[in-house]
């Protein structure tokens, strides 16, 4: 049974001044799911946040939540009338306050205050730690605490901004899967902001890729990584490079690597010139194969190697073979496609690249599954 849609941006445009950021702007939140905007710096996806928060009006569309139109051109419902609880970047918390005062500090006239922050305490794995002041926690500590202050009013929707960026990498990777079982165990919805992909993918049921302002796809993180709707979701999703080819039938495309069969119909006319998608782990390792690449970099991951490569026509590639195969720079190496979920868009420079997805068939994801 699908969950009721709590979050909905239509056709939203926004920014600062008189500057607008976001254009067309449309997704939607269910109840109880976490989405995610990605995108390097400047792409609009805190303005969004900022947006949905109610701290920036908008100038075109309209933001509803659980039905409720909360802004519009010309009307903004204040911050604290909207039930959204926001996590900040830095923590914003008090430092003259404990951390039990912190936590408290939103519901002052809640009957149950004390026994609320306690659950609170204990929630994020603080129990015991109330009489503190944020000076005497660590970083990851901070956060946990800025958390739980967010989340005692039990809002609608909780915003995060960029939460872990402050945090060392492991630290930031424990604390986004812990974040994630909390907001689950509580059924909280919760819209994060981010630039980091792991951290995306690993705390969000739904990510929206930014571009210069304007939302290239929403969707699962799977999807976004198998299923790009555009050649900037593919390159900017994951590892991975293009090389050129030609669609020889709506399943097969014609490479300098051979023929290449996907899982896939494509729409495009075959003898079309195409870009197709390879990533790290769609090239195998294929010692006595024909196919050879000559290694210019290398990587180690611990249990893999990521191998940089080049092809004899001078195309780069990556792969991603086990960590006992260790190669050589310089070296030449067999390999193989394996490559089902075979990716292909116009080639670059076409008038076909230029036109819409629709006229392209390229596949379009219901944004209510």
């Amino acid at each position: 049974m699908s969950q009721p849609l709590l979050l909905n941006l239509r056709d939203l445009a926004c920014g600062y001044g008189d500057q607008r950021i976001v254009q067309n702007l449309n997704l939607h939140l269910n109840a109880g799911d976490i989405g995610c905007l990605l995108g390097s710096s400047g792409c609009g996806k805190t303005t969004t946040l900022r947006a949905i928060a109610g701290f920036e009006p908008i100038h075109e569309g309209e933001i509803q939540l659980a039905g409720e139109v909360i802004s519009r051109a010309g009307f903004t419902l204040s911050p604290e009338k909207r039930r959204i609880g926001m996590v900040f970047q830095d923590y914003a918390l008090f430092p003259h306050l404990t951390v039990a005062q912190n936590i408290a500090f939103g519901i002052a006239k809640h009957p149950r205050q004390q026994a609320v922050v306690e659950e609170m305490l204990d929630l994020v794995k603080l129990g015991g730690l109330g009489g503190r002041y944020p000076h005497e926690l660590s970083g990851g500590q901070q956060q946990r605490v800025a958390l739980a202050r967010a989340l005692a009013p039990e809002p609608q929707l909780l915003l995060l901004d960029e939460p872990f960026s402050n945090l060392d990498v492991e630290l930031r990777r424990r604390l986004s899967h812990e974040v994630r079982d909390i907001l689950k165990s509580r059924g909280t919805s919760a819209i994060l902001v981010t630039h980091d992909q792991e951290e995306a993918f690993a705390v969000s049921d739904h990510v929206g890729v930014f571009k210069e302002g304007r939302l290239e796809q929403w969707d699962t993180p799977y999807n976004l990584y198998h299923e790009p709707l555009t050649p900037f979701v593919a390159s900017f999703i994951g590892q991975g490079y293009f090389i050129r080819g030609q669609l020889i039938s709506h399943e097969a495309v014609s490479t300098e690597l051979g023929e290449l069969q996907g899982n896939r119909a494509y729409t495009l006319t075959p003898g079309s010139a195409v870009d197709v998608l390879l990533r790290p782990d769609d090239i195998v390792y294929a010692p006595n194969s024909a196919l050879r690449a000559l290694i210019n970099g290398k990587s180690f991951l611990g249990a893999s190697i990521l191998y940089r490569l080049k092809l004899p026509t001078g195309s780069q590639l990556e792969a991603i073979f086990p960590s006992h195969i260790d190669l050589q720079i310089g070296h030449d190496v067999g390999i193989d496609v394996a490559a089902d979920h075979l990716v292909v868009f116009p080639a670059a420079g076409t008038v076909a690249a230029q036109l819409p997805h629709q006229e392209l068939g390229v596949r379009r994801y219901d944004q209510q599954a």
